[in-house]
């Protein structure tokens, strides 16, 4: 029997099918999830907490019912983590997943019981550990990616310790090459190449995506970039499709890698109103796998969907336009603030979980001394030379939603809506 994708249906906005929060930490009121990832098969997620933890649940499709199953604590705070490929509740020994944590090893996890398998370490020219800015395994699952800044090293799974490291640019001074932090690399599902984005802006002299060999290890080919990368993925079905997005921009960028680099073929923008309150906040887009749904939210809360049916194909036609065509999302529905979405493997589901954090917009400089500015103004130059300035108390952040949510596409759902 031929195996096909899970369809999903965007002609209508998708059914709420579960609601969930995080496991309550009495240490850590204002905490919520930074980013949650599914295993190869669905059956659970890993949520990336900001009280320096890991929360795993697992799901119930039969009832659509979540149980958090663990919690992982970690010594220091979380910069990124990765599933191992083909991670399954059902598959003991492939159930784990990769863990940078600042000053600490990347960490090889079982999501059993959290117990350490193995660890990985980067080490600087100081002596201390490099946390990585991103993680990710090559398609064959025997080595792991890490890159952090001006750099990459490269692990063998099967024997833990210290790997191979390789320069994104010749040297500090050099204007050749990758440099800045490595923010994201991701693999390509078919070609011997991976591709590797800076969160350095680009500028007139380098790019800040670049596209790498695995065999040869050296650079293929730059792909034009800008401002601030923080996030790289593959079409699964269209390996030669390579998507992007940047902090403090409102679109997803997409290159063919058949034809010239330097220019998108396509800018996948989201909702006007998501310009109004651009962050530093990393977005994270996902792509189902059957590389025909694209879905990233945005800080007010809405989530957009783009059909990537044929919309990312470069024609004869196009290959000679300079400027890329813009394309409108295929839907948008209101989640809550979240920054992080995920489909569902073999499933028509998408998995969105909110949390940032916001500060007090009535603290306001100089408001407890307005009131006083009369008498000030009649104190002598010698008493005010006495006064000792206080300095302004730093607003404290909070949280207004730290919620998970499941939404439904699936073809079969009944129409709620007219």
């Amino acid at each position: 029997m031929e195996w096909k994708p899970a369809q999903l249906d965007v002609s209508y906005p998708p059914d709420l099918v579960l609601t969930n929060n995080l496991d309550v930490d009495p240490d850590f009121a204002d905490n919520f999830a930074r980013y949650a990832r599914w295993c190869a098969d669905g059956s659970s997620f890993l949520v990336q907490c900001e009280n320096r933890a890991f929360q795993l649940f697992n799901l119930y499709s039969t009832q659509f019912s979540v149980h958090h199953k663990r919690t992982f604590p970690q010594s220091s705070a979380v910069v990124n983590f990765a599933w191992y490929p083909g991670a399954s509740s059902n598959n003991a020994p492939a159930y784990c997943f990769v863990a940078s944590v600042r000053d600490c090893p990347v960490k090889l996890l079982d999501a059993s019981d959290g117990r350490l398998r193995a660890s990985y370490p980067i080490i600087d020219h100081r002596e201390r550990f490099i946390a990585p800015h991103s993680l990710a395994f090559n398609l064959t699952a025997d080595k792991l990616y890490c890159g952090f800044e001006d750099a990459i090293e490269i692990f063998d799974i099967q024997q833990p310790g210290e790997g191979d490291r390789l320069p994104t640019t010749p040297s500090k001074k050099s204007k050749d090459g990758l440099k800045g932090i490595i923010s994201s690399i991701a693999f390509s599902s078919s070609y011997d190449y991976y591709a590797i984005g800076s969160l350095s802006p680009s500028s007139q002299a380098m790019d800040n995506i670049a596209l790498y060999s695995e065999s040869n290890q050296a650079a293929i080919m730059p792909i034009g970039g800008a401002y601030s990368h923080s996030g790289l993925k593959f079409n699964p079905t269209k390996p030669h499709i390579l998507y992007a997005a940047f902090r403090r921009h409102d679109a997803i960028y997409a290159w063919d890698l058949r034809s010239d680099t330097s220019v998108p073929v396509k800018v996948f923008r989201m909702s006007p109103d998501s310009r109004k309150t651009l962050t530093n906040q990393k977005i994270e887009f996902d792509i189902d796998c059957a590389g025909r749904w694209l879905s990233v939210g945005d800080q007010n809360g809405c989530v957009s969907m783009f059909d990537l049916g044929d919309s990312d194909e470069l024609d004869s036609e196009q290959s000679s336009v300079i400027s890329p065509q813009n394309i409108a999302p295929e839907m948008t529905f209101n989640a809550h603030g979240g920054n992080c979405v995920a489909f569902q493997p073999l499933h028509s589901n998408l998995l969105s979980a909110s949390g940032s954090r916001h500060f007090d917009e009535d603290i306001r400089e100089g408001g407890s001394n307005s009131s006083d500015g009369d008498s000030t103004d009649q104190e002598s130059d010698s008493e005010s030379q006495n006064i000792i300035a206080v300095p302004r108390r730093r607003p404290l952040p909070y949280v207004k939603d730290s919620s998970l949510k499941l939404w439904s596409f699936d073809p079969t759902r009944t129409v709620h809506h007219v």
